[in-house]
């Protein structure tokens, strides 16, 4: 979740990515905005949010990067410790958000 997509600004039309994620915008808006807020407390994205809590949860996220700049996002991400209010608060609106983007093959995280 980058946050660069929004009900404002959504997903190209007619594109795979935005048949498929669009109609979740309006659910996850609440969750964006958290996680912008976070982010701008430690000078970071969304995204770099996203990556600092599945850090914070124990695992070892596989990020795909073609850009250096993506390579920065991700250590900024590393240096971030988020707390555990943070994180309870993300988990609290992602779980109200209903929304659940996990394939059929992936098991829920604990």
């Amino acid at each position: 979740m980058s946050g660069k997509y929004d009900t404002q600004h959504p997903l190209p039309a007619g594109s795979q990515r935005g048949e498929t994620y669009n109609p979740m915008l309006p659910q996850i808006e609440k969750l964006v905005t958290v996680m912008r807020g976070i982010g701008e407390k430690y000078g970071v994205s969304p995204a770099q949010v996203a990556l600092a809590w599945a850090i914070a949860k124990g695992t070892t996220p596989i990020i795909g990067v073609t850009k250096v700049s993506q390579v920065q996002d991700a250590v900024k991400a590393m240096r971030i410790s988020l707390t555990i209010e943070e994180i309870n608060q993300m988990e609290m609106v992602a779980e109200e958000t209903g929304v659940d983007t996990r394939g059929s093959w992936e098991m829920p995280m604990i």
